[in-house]
């Protein structure tokens, strides 16, 4: 396994994961990548590990390339351990000069591995000699993690940005530019729907931090999926259209369904917003990923939530979706609520309390249905879905 030059000074030395299919609850269906990176100055720098049962893979790159004994400085932008995990091994290997992260990292790293080493801490703005080079840390807190932190390498105007700006994404390609925009976009507004957007607030003020940086950046080398080599002329205007969370002319439909009533009713919603002219997913639970549901949430401008009443409450499946959604805390929708019952039908004032707490404003009460839904209910459906359609067209996109 080689490693892969990526610019003058810079090799990518990490590691593809071909198999990965769940990464904390998000449906990875085309893997990821772990991405480290050896700078090549006076005081030879590895810029992350990977996930720990990548040793070899990354190792052999390594290889390829030097002696690891030969690395000076370790930096680590982001403890998570698919990128830090082997960082004990590789101070045991190689006792760096130096392990560089930023002051909550320096914690996280200790909480993590108890290491009984040195680490060097970094703040905003600080920088440290290569000897011939010299990087420059930002923090970027709560991108995703409170120890998150950029590193700029001048002298190949090139930015280590840890999570911000990637995606599961395996390829044999490294460079965003030489993978099919379709795939990128989709994983790249799958990775931000899923693992950016609590902390929009953040990346809008990183943004607006970016143009005072004074970077000249051409190469973003990110900790997941390819590496973007046009100094983010197409990720960062993506970045700033999803954390506006504007409103779109989309509506999604989650529901579950025990006797196929509740889907009926979807299918009527469905179709009165299509006949309106809106953008429509249909997102049946028993085959639809949370993460993939994230997804289409990203830019939709309704969320429309069904279930079926078991045991007085909201089917399990789709609470399971709501915890997730709310977690991500979606802003700048509306919704609405609807299922069938048996007995009492206590899941319609459920739905409606957790979109109250999501903060998506709901119209009306929804509709619920007993057992089959009648010609008269499908019309009720078919409406709800045109008036959802109607206060879509209000709303500032």
């Amino acid at each position: 396994m080689k490693a892969i030059k990526i610019s003058e000074h810079v090799y990518w030395v990490g590691a593809i994961d071909w198999s990965l299919r769940e990464f904390h609850g998000y449906a990875t269906h085309r893997g990821s990548t772990y991405n480290a990176y050896l700078i090549m100055a006076d005081k030879i720098t590895l810029v992350e590990t990977v996930k720990a049962q990548f040793r070899d893979e990354m190792l052999q790159r390594i290889s390829s390339v030097i002696t690891p004994k030969e690395i000076k400085y370790i930096v680590s932008g982001h403890s998570e351990m698919d990128h830090s995990g082997l960082i004990p091994y590789m101070i045991d290997l190689i006792k760096p000069e130096k392990v560089i992260a930023s002051t909550m990292g320096v914690k996280a790293l200790n909480d993590h591995f108890h290491l009984n080493y040195p680490l060097t801490a970094v703040k905003d703005g600080d920088s440290i000699s290569l000897g011939n080079m010299e990087l420059k840390f930002v923090e970027t807190r709560m991108l995703h993690w409170p120890d998150s932190m950029f590193t700029y390498l001048a002298n190949d105007r090139l930015l280590f940005s840890q999570d911000a700006f990637g995606m599961h994404l395996a390829s044999s390609e490294r460079f965003a530019d030489e993978i099919d925009t379709g795939i990128l976009t989709e994983e790249a507004a799958k990775y931000y729907a899923n693992i950016i957007l609590p902390y929009s607030s953040f990346v809008l003020k990183l943004l607006e931090k970016w143009k005072t940086l004074g970077f000249d950046v051409k190469v973003i080398a990110t900790d997941h999926g390819p590496i973007w080599r046009d100094g983010g002329k197409k990720i960062i205007p993506l970045y700033a259209k999803w954390a506006e969370q504007r409103p779109s002319n989309k509506a999604v439909i989650i529901y579950d369904t025990m006797w196929k009533s509740t889907e009926t009713m979807a299918n009527a919603i469905a179709d009165g917003l299509i006949s309106e002219g809106v953008n429509t997913v249909v997102l049946p639970l028993a085959v639809a990923k949370r993460s993939d549901i994230a997804l289409h949430v990203l830019d939709a401008g309704a969320v429309i939530v069904g279930s079926p009443t078991l045991n007085n409450n909201i089917f399990p499946s789709v609470v399971d979706a709501l915890v997730y959604l709310k977690g991500l805390k979606p802003l700048n929708k509306i919704g609405a609520v609807f299922g069938s019952y048996g007995w009492g039908g206590e899941a319609i004032a459920q739905l409606n309390e957790w979109l109250k707490n999501m903060q998506i404003e709901t119209i009306g009460d929804g509709i619920k249905v007993r057992y089959v839904p009648r010609k008269e209910d499908i019309a009720k459906c078919f409406e709800l879905g045109r008036e959802v359609a109607s206060r879509l067209k209000k709303l500032p996109c």
